[in-house]
């Protein structure tokens, strides 16, 4: 049974930065696309950054490119997301995803494309 179980949300302020870490087990993932998701209250889930395999090429939004990083550690099958210069709008439930194959670049924001999911975990912004 494949799991993504995230860690390393919490309360930030402005400027500050949290680094988020999504562990998975079940199967590995090194030659798959793995990706960031969040949903702020009241909208829809949208895409932060996708990684397409270990140590491959990387995509952002553009809202938080500059500011965030996506990387994975494959020998403990583990994705993280580096943030800095939070603002308040990065406020959000942060998922972990993880798709079955690599991904496209048309793809890779797509959420439907990724079949394991983790729970989340709030991140919270204030001023």
């Amino acid at each position: 049974q494949v799991q993504l179980v995230e860690s390393g949300g919490g309360w930030v302020q402005t400027g500050g930065s949290l680094r988020l870490s999504c562990a998975a087990s079940g199967r590995t993932f090194s030659s798959s696309t793995m990706a960031w998701f969040r949903q702020a209250p009241g909208k829809e889930r949208e895409f932060v950054a996708d990684q397409s395999w270990s140590d491959g090429p990387t995509d952002y939004a553009e809202s938080v490119k500059g500011r965030f990083t996506i990387s994975r550690d494959s020998a403990k099958n583990t994705v993280f997301l580096q943030m800095s210069s939070l603002q308040l709008e990065d406020t959000a439930v942060y998922y972990c995803a993880a798709a079955p194959i690599i991904l496209s670049r048309y793809l890779y924001a797509t959420s439907a494309k990724y079949d394991y999911w983790g729970q989340g975990t709030q991140v919270t912004v204030s001023s």
